[in-house]
């Protein structure tokens, strides 16, 4: 929860529209400034106080203890043009919550953290856990000065500009080890701890095995990820009590799965007791991995719990990400953010460059130019095959026309993929246009690279024959000189010669132009490989110079 403190009139109003942007994260303190502030302190995980800085300062300062446990604050000036990190940048988040109250109120985020000013990730904001001497190798590589990178478990771990010898290291292990001088160690979720147990064992027994089978073989409890049992235990009280004590998910198979994994240890206690005959092993097993400790029995006479360790492997991270129509403003915050956390980008040079300033130090970029593409997505999935975080990028939407069919045709389930949404070419030429795309409309690409012309053909006069809206992709270029004429005369045999058309080059580019004419007065020849041409329907209409599509609603129809 986020607590909401203000003293002024002007605060209270800048107060009031963050609570209406966020009901259901933020909560308003009324009252003494000084209470509200040590009552939100005590209550919530982060502050933004309406208030001058100096005034939170002295308010904050006698209740501070722990940057690991204070919440985070920020702190917001009278005439909101300022979201100002105040305390817990990276512990309690508040250089990502002055970046969110900066967009709901049009403030300017201060952040001053150091990783931060300089697009560096803190070791303490990767998601892991972090442990060592993090200050000084995090000064390291602020100053630019040699960092090695051991990593003895591959991990999808965004840019770090690690490599090579020196005297500082960022070590990636689930291994049991103290930090050595100069040493920040990254523990990473790598271990699914399986666990059976007899009905009504102690949860102090359960955490013992587990301790114990974890510690004898050297393994740190930090990268457990998650405990795994059958269906039939999943309200077994120890079990849950030793999930929420560890404070990981507690995930649950059914015998059917579990009966079908191969295991080193069956028995038949299991098979008569709940249909498998394995638990501990088999549920550490099921998406498979390296069994590091084979099924072990609790301590008690007679045991009551079992356990079995298992090192999955870092699945590699593919992130398919639209750059929208190429204005900066319209690209996605989450296009943003993908972008940031990508140790490796690959993409279209000319996309690349759009985009480059907001990679962070450390990411290798794999560009290539134009009609590569099937190239660019083998490599982007080759690369997240290796465990690394990728981000594949295409203009407008990447599921549009662009990166993400080629990409996905090739990965498989030893990968997560994730999709990020841009704004089409079809959107931003619309939006330039007026509303022509306010009923139902379809976009066809007039490319014959890929699909025959007469596939192409059949679809314009499917397009035309059901009076749909239609937006022309890739319309002309030096080569194809003849399909757009071919396919604005299909329209013509179903719609009007004044019928309204769009045509929008550039959309959202510094050199953006756009025009609306008439079906029968459109050159081609004045249109290229960097336009969109957007026809209308029958009902499509020219208003104010902007092409409108009516809804269709009833009461739109005109009068007879």
């Amino acid at each position: 929860m986020i607590g909401l403190i203000s003293a002024t009139a002007a605060g209270a109003a800048a107060r009031d529209r963050l609570a209406a942007a966020w009901p259901d994260r933020t909560r308003v303190y009324d009252g003494p400034v000084g209470e509200a502030v040590r009552t939100a302190f005590a209550e919530c995980g982060q502050l933004v106080c309406f208030l001058a800085t100096g005034a939170v300062v002295r308010l904050v300062a006698p209740l501070l203890a722990d940057k690991t446990t204070d919440p985070g604050v920020v702190c917001v000036d009278e005439g909101g043009r300022f979201a100002v990190s105040l305390v817990g940048g990276h512990g309690g988040g508040a250089n990502d919550l002055a970046r969110e109250v900066g967009e709901v109120l049009g403030a300017e985020p201060v952040v001053t953290t150091a990783t931060d000013a300089v697009g560096l990730p803190g070791l303490d904001t990767l998601g892991l856990p972090v442990e060592g001497d993090v200050a000084a190798v995090s000064r390291a590589l602020l100053d630019g000065e040699p960092v090695a990178l051991r990593a003895e478990v591959s991990w999808p771990l965004p840019p770090l500009p690690v490599g090579g010898d020196g005297p500082y290291t960022v070590r990636v292990t689930d291994r049991l080890v103290e930090p050595a001088a100069r040493e920040a160690v990254l523990r990473p979720p790598s271990l699914v701890v399986g666990v059976g147990a007899s009905k009504g064992a102690p949860g102090a027994e359960v955490l013992d095995v587990i301790d114990s089978a974890l510690r004898d073989a050297g393994l740190s409890v930090r990268s457990v990820a998650e405990l795994a049992t059958v269906d039939a235990k999943r309200d077994e009280p120890g079990i849950v009590a030793a999930a929420e004590r560890l404070g990981v998910p507690l995930v649950t198979y059914t015998a059917e799965e579990l009966a079908r994994v191969e295991v080193p240890n069956p028995s038949d206690a299991p098979l008569a007791a709940v249909g498998t005959p394995s638990v501990a092993e088999a549920a550490a097993l099921v998406r498979g991995g390296e069994l590091l400790v084979p099924k072990r029995k609790s301590a008690g006479s007679p045991a009551t719990a079992t356990c079995a360790v298992v090192r999955r492997p870092g699945r590699g991270r593919l992130a398919v990400v639209g750059l929208g129509p190429g204005a900066r403003d319209l690209l996605t915050p989450r296009a943003k953010a993908e972008l940031r956390r990508a140790s490796v980008l690959v993409g279209l040079d000319q996309y690349v460059d759009q985009i480059r300033d907001l990679l962070r130090p450390g990411t290798r970029i794999l560009e290539s130019g134009l009609g590569a593409e099937e190239e660019r997505a083998r490599t982007a999935v080759a690369e997240a095959r290796r465990g690394q975080a990728v981000a594949l990028i295409g203009s407008g939407d990447a599921g549009v026309y662009a990166m993400a069919s080629p990409a996905l045709a090739e990965a498989s389930d030893d990968i997560d993929v994730v999709g990020v949404p841009g704004v089409t070419a079809a959107l931003a030429a619309g939006a330039i246009l007026g509303a022509p795309l306010g009923h139902d409309h379809v976009s066809i690409s007039l490319s014959d690279l890929h699909t025959p012309w007469e596939v192409i053909e059949r679809r314009v006069r499917a397009a035309a024959e059901a009076d749909l809206v239609v937006t022309f992709y890739n319309p002309r270029s030096r080569g194809r000189d003849w399909q757009l004429p071919k396919a604005l005369a299909i329209l013509a045999e179903h719609r009007e010669p004044g019928t309204p058309v769009g045509v929008v080059r550039n959309a959202s580019r510094p050199d953006e132009s756009s025009r609306v004419t008439a079906l029968a007065e459109l050159d081609p020849a004045t249109v290229d490989m960097m336009t969109v041409v957007t026809v209308g329907n029958t009902a499509t209409r020219t208003i104010a110079g902007r092409m409108v599509t009516p809804r269709g609603y009833r009461w739109q129809e005109e009068p007879k």
